[in-house]
């Protein structure tokens, strides 16, 4: 059975909505698919620490957001080239970053 879900759209708005409510920054790097586009959410705290979630299926249960790419800031170079892959393969494909201390949390609630 298929669980009913938000558009892209609508979940990247929230997710922006709510960081801007809690004092961080979000914006949108890319835009895809309004209906179905796979987001890639890119999460800093202050500029630093990218960490990159992505939202992937579970065999017992609903999806859960999981992080892809959990490097170090000397690694910007690495993850802009993977960033582009990706972007290359998937023209539906959202990029959003979050600008916010436990940015996780959040994408939890609103997800």
């Amino acid at each position: 059975m298929i669980e009913p879900r938000l558009s892209a759209e609508m979940t990247v708005q929230s997710l922006l909505r709510k960081v801007n409510q809690n004092g961080g920054f979000g914006a949108v790097l890319q835009k895809g698919d309004r209906i179905s586009g796979a987001i890639l959410i890119l999460c800093i705290e202050k500029g630093k620490d990218p960490r990159l979630l992505e939202k992937m299926p579970s065999l017992d249960g609903p999806s859960t957001w999981q992080v892809i790419w959990p490097q170090s800031t000397e690694n910007k170079q690495e993850l802009d080239g993977y960033l582009k892959r990706r972007s290359s393969f998937d023209p539906d494909l959202w990029l959003i970053e979050l600008d916010i201390p436990d940015a996780e949390r959040l994408i939890a609630e609103i997800t």
